[in-house]
């Protein structure tokens, strides 16, 4: 059965989504076998949609198609793809169609390529490369793995320290390998320490003998080649940065990290915050079932164990629940207001968190401003529950226990979602991965214990 890929193009929400009538003609060469109908459809499109058409249709469809395509296959599109896919697209190229592709893209594009690879494939596409080309990438695959060293790319266009604009800009026409993208032409001294940047732009607007250093960028930075690719990609964020050079050990010029390598970093960070803060690991629509299933299964499990917790203190009033049915209708408002209100005040922490917002500095100011919202909150819903509970059973009490017990849930859950998560930072546990199991435990508890606690003292 077709399956359908794109939604409505007339909606101005999939502006950049590929048309259905596109798509449906692609399946259709692929269909036929008609390579070259297929090199002509897929020849506008960009390598950025053809990696999503390949990560959206079947795994079948997905092999014919590439086997077809074949000699056109470009580079940029493993770049594209997503990690779980690379290496099956990479099985189903001819080892020429391989060679040809990658030759073309920058090393750092490569490394990235290289990393979720087995063995034979990485040497497959290493011998595909230039000598240098491959000396810079196994330098590069030598460093530690999410680290600046495996972020850059090994192509820099550097000046020494004294050079006028003219003798800059006689260079670089004349050089031969320009890097794919570049924006800084970095100077440095005799020893290839970078000292400055100076952006293309200052460089064409400013007189040929116009000395190099006096037109430097006043945001210089360089990184480490063993600094982590996260704190890289929060540098580039924090301090606007297009490019900034990568040193050595020795403070020598190895290599540059662009920006849209270090926004790449950032985009994966926070959707690796999001799946996790949902429970599903590194989840992609392109895995299998067995795998999907694996993934998800231990934070269920975690789930699992919560739940029959917050069943026992429960279990603790079953006599008051069987003398007071109205109990058992109420409780689960007063946990699940907790619980929203618990992954609120979570989601806003883990953020403030990954952005290095929430601080040591901060954290009491933070952490009081959400009780209070708890609070308020709570003081709001208890009279809208409060008068509810009057309405629906006819007992003021009720009204009473059910206003009180939501107050007190939601402070305590406002309180766990920034407490938790800044806690287990504290301790050195991602607080994405482990902070909603917590904090789910905390509300479901507090939320049953002092409904149902309340009710036994106050309505018996």
């Amino acid at each position: 059965m077709t399956q359908d890929i794109a939604l409505d193009d007339d909606r101005e929400d999939d502006a950049y989504v590929l048309d259905r009538a596109t798509v449906q003609a692609i399946r259709d060469a692929v269909e036929v076998g008609d390579a070259p109908g297929l090199a002509g459809l897929m020849e506008p499109l960009h390598s950025a949609d053809i990696a999503d058409l390949l990560e959206q249709i079947s795994a079948g469809e997905r092999r014919d198609l590439v086997l077809l395509y074949d000699r056109d296959f470009d580079g940029e599109i493993l770049s594209e793809l997503d990690e779980g896919l690379r290496e099956e697209i990479v099985a189903y190229l001819n080892p020429q169609v391989l060679a040809d592709a990658v030759r073309d893209l920058e090393t750092d594009d490569v490394v990235d390529l290289l990393e979720d690879l087995d063995e034979p494939q990485q040497e497959a596409i290493l011998e595909a490369l230039e000598d240098s080309d491959r000396v810079a990438v196994e330098q590069s695959l030598n460093y530690p793995e999410f680290s600046a060293g495996r972020l850059m790319q090994r192509e820099t266009m550097m000046a020494p320290e004294h050079w006028s604009v003219g003798e800059a800009i006689d260079f670089v026409r004349s050089s031969e390998n320009l890097p794919e993208q570049f924006y800084h032409l970095i100077l440095v001294d005799p020893r290839l320490e970078p000292i400055g940047n100076v952006t293309l732009g200052r460089i064409m607007s400013a007189s040929r003998e116009t000395k190099l250093a006096d037109i430097t960028e006043d945001s210089f930075r360089t990184f480490e080649v063993s600094e982590d690719e996260a704190d890289v990609a929060y540098a580039f964020n924090q301090y606007h940065l297009i490019s900034a050079p990568v040193v050595d050990e020795n403070n020598r010029l190895v290599g540059v990290i662009t920006i849209d390598d270090a926004m790449g970093i950032l985009d994966e960070e926070h959707e690796e915050d999001l799946l996790r803060l949902a429970g599903v690991g590194e989840g992609r629509l392109s895995d299998r079932v067995i795998e999907t299933t694996k993934q998800r299964f231990p934070w269920l499990a975690v789930n699992l164990v919560t739940a029959v917790l917050a069943s026992m203190v429960i279990s603790r009033f079953a006599d008051t629940i069987a003398q007071f049915v109205a109990l058992a209708v109420l409780m689960p408002i007063v946990a699940s207001m907790g619980g929203n209100a618990g992954t609120q005040s979570l989601t806003v922490a883990v953020r403030a968190i990954a952005t290095r917002d929430l601080t040591g500095a901060n954290v009491w100011r933070v952490l009081r401003r959400e009780v209070y919202v708890g609070i308020v909150n709570g003081l709001i819903f208890a009279v809208v529950m409060g008068i509810v509970g009057v309405v629906w059973f006819g007992i003021p009490m009720l009204g009473v226990v059910i206003g009180v017990a939501m107050v007190l849930n939601l402070a305590v859950a406002a309180l766990a979602g920034v407490g938790i998560p800044v806690f287990l930072e504290r301790m050195g546990i991602d607080p994405a991965l482990a902070s909603g199991a917590f904090v789910t435990t905390v509300t479901d508890i507090v939320g049953f214990f002092a409904f149902l606690g309340l009710a036994a003292i106050w309505l018996f």
